[in-house]
């Protein structure tokens, strides 16, 4: 396995900015980063499922993944603009961390089904990275486990910086809004056009 291009692969992919990232800084500096670690463990736990199912279904997917392909990447990209939508028309005032659903493990768990990012980076990394390298469970296992581990730091980091920029975004919460809306926005259009 070519390791450095491999590890280069995961951390790029993995750090930049998707909708899991989004939505965690967002949480974060919303409602802070006690109250947005749970999201970020649904990313994890979501991320894990997911690689897992890669792992496991990898020839199926190369076969099948040309007939779903366009209608996940069409959900996916309306549940972005969904997101964008909600993230411009939120309101100013701080609310309960509790009040807001999508801040919750389910919510972080249940957002990797439908982000293509996502899809895609696991079938990517475990058709070209590992599967050529690796069969046994244990091996599948591991990197699904290594995998989700780096999606869950990447999540974590989006919130760490959401809630230690908290006290500055929040004097400036409607222009970081639109700014994050607009990022998710371009994230949907383009993984249309991709």
């Amino acid at each position: 396995m070519p390791l450095l291009s491999f590890l280069l692969f995961v951390f790029v992919t993995s750090f930049t900015p998707g909708p899991n990232n989004i939505m965690a800084m967002l949480f974060a500096n919303k409602y802070g980063l006690k109250k947005t670690i749970k999201f970020c463990f649904g990313v994890g736990a979501g991320f894990f499922v997911i690689m897992l199912l890669c792992s496991y279904f990898n020839v199926l997917l190369e076969n099948f993944i040309p007939k779903i392909e366009f209608i996940m990447t069409i959900l996916g990209a309306i549940y972005m603009l969904y997101l964008a939508i909600k993230i411009i028309s939120s309101s100013n005032k701080a609310k309960d961390g509790n009040d807001d659903k999508n801040n919750s493990f389910i919510a972080g768990m249940l957002l990797q089904f439908i982000n293509p990012k996502g899809i895609l980076y696991g079938i990517t990394a475990i058709s070209t990275f590992i599967l050529p390298y690796h069969s046994s469970n244990f091996s599948l296992v591991f990197f699904s486990l290594f995998l989700a581990f780096v999606g869950f730091m990447s999540t974590f980091c989006w919130s760490m910086f959401g809630s230690v920029f908290q006290t500055f975004l929040s004097k400036y919460r409607s222009q970081f809004n639109v700014i994050m809306a607009f990022l998710l926005v371009y994230s949907a259009i383009s993984i249309l056009v991709h």
